[in-house]
Order: structure tokens, then sequence, then C-alpha cells
């Protein structure tokens, strides 16, 4: 299904009845990777699965977005679809969306998967390559070299770049470092949805650290740690996070959240 948010065609799935759970997917993924946890949760809820702008079948917004124009896109999008205090189910990247939300909108529960939001800790050749791109620029400003800035910072770029930034457009490139650079701690305490986080023991992208550090900062959390998984512990441990999800959402299964 497609719908139109601020002139974006967004692609989105629903099905099920219920109260309204909405599932955000991580960077430089899709709602399809949600697909046997939708399906495990629509015989009890109403589950809605959406691409985010410039992933999946979403149109591409026009210029480079931070969390909070994402977090304003999936307001707008529960408006269209007349959803109210909904279950947010967030993985990566969808958690800092939901974790934003959730200070200063009304949320019934929140289940974060390997969630992001935690500014992660630099290590030397992360400062090195910050350093040698920014000297590379200045240098290659210089009068004759300056033909071919272009061409060597693309190819630095290239070599340098993370693969979640270089699989992207040149728009989604410039959102990635505005996104990936915003630590969201100041707003876990604001939260007030109880809040389910489950983490693979073996995630090296969101390590289980952030995941004990949110437990701390949000008040009414609880963290569920697997054994044997890593960042994308709801694929790799279907049964086991299909299994714990149940269980927190136990009580809501079969209630109209209007």
């Amino acid at each position: 299904m497609f719908v139109d948010i601020n002139n974006l065609r967004t692609h989105y799935e629903v099905s099920g009845e219920g109260r309204e759970i909405v599932l955000l997917h991580g960077w430089g993924t899709s709602l399809d990777l949600f697909k046997d946890l939708h399906a495990a949760l629509d015989p009890h809820f109403k589950v809605f699965s959406l691409d985010f702008p410039g992933f999946g079948e979403s149109e591409e917004p026009q210029e480079a977005w931070d969390v909070q124009a994402y977090t304003k896109f999936l307001d707008d999008f529960l408006k269209e679809m007349n959803i109210k205090n909904p279950i947010l189910v967030g993985h990566s990247f969808g958690g800092r969306v939901a974790i934003k939300y959730s200070d200063g909108h009304d949320v019934h529960k929140n289940i974060l998967i390997g969630s992001a939001g935690v500014k992660p800790k630099r290590k030397l050749d992360y400062y090195i390559k910050v350093y040698t791109y920014k000297a590379l620029k200045k240098i290659f400003s210089l009068p004759i070299l300056n033909k071919y800035k272009d061409e060597m910072i693309a190819k630095y770029k290239g070599k340098s770049g993370s693969e979640d930034y270089n699989n992207v457009s040149g728009v989604m490139q410039q959102t990635f470092v505005k996104v990936v650079n915003e630590d969201l701690q100041h707003h876990m305490p604001n939260i007030k949805a109880p809040t389910l986080l489950i983490w693979g023991a073996n995630d090296t992208a969101t390590p289980v650290e952030d995941g004990r550090l949110m437990e701390k900062l949000i008040p009414n959390a609880g963290l569920a740690v697997l054994d044997n998984a890593g960042h994308y512990v709801f694929l790799e441990k279907k049964q086991h996070v299909a299994v714990i999800v149940n269980n927190f959402l136990e009580e809501d299964k079969g209630v109209s959240s209007s």
C-alpha cells in the first residue's frame, strides 16, 4: 500500500485487528525484514510496517533529514492512519525514531531491538579518517588542485566510509551523518511508556552496553539479552523474540486503542 505523507510517496503494509503496533526498521533496510515479526503479531493486533523515506519503496527526501525530521514524519503518518497511543517497535535506526517520538507524544509501549541512540565511543581510526578528510578538503581547495577536489573527495569517501554510508545516495549520505552523530540519551528519562529492550549478546553495531545504559535511563524499562545473536537478533532468534514480545504484550491482545 502507498500513502502520501507531506508529498512523499510512502510504502506501508497493514494487517490484523486490535491495538495498533507500528514496526520501524533500521538503517539501510526496509519493512521486509519485519515480515516474520509482523506475521507473529497480527493475530492479536493491527500491525503496521512502513518504509521510512529513502528506504524500501518509499520516496527519498529532497534534502538531508535528521532524527527530528523522521520523527515528524512518523507523527504525520500516525495522524494520517488515525493511530493514537501506539505500540512502537523499533530496530536500530527505527529505535532512534521511537525514542525521540516517545519524548513528548503518547505511546502505549515501546519495544526497542538493538536500538541506536547512544552516541558511540569513537576509536582512534575514526578520528584519523575525520581529520584526513578535513585535510584533503583544504589541500584540494588550493589553486590548480581544486579542479580535482570533487573526484578525490569522492574516492576517499568510497574507501573510508562505512557500508551504511556508501550504499546510499548523496542526500541519504548527508542524512546518515546527521542521524548517526545525534545522541538521544537526554530523551530517555522522559519516556513514560513501559519499554522492552531486546539485544543480541554479540551485537557490534549497537553494543549490549548501550542496552544496559538505556535500561538505566528509561524509567520503566527491562532488558532481555539473547546469547549467540547479533544486531539482527529478531531474525537470528525469531522464536525467542516472538515469545518475549508476546509476553510483554499479553495484556494488550485483542484490545482496541480507541
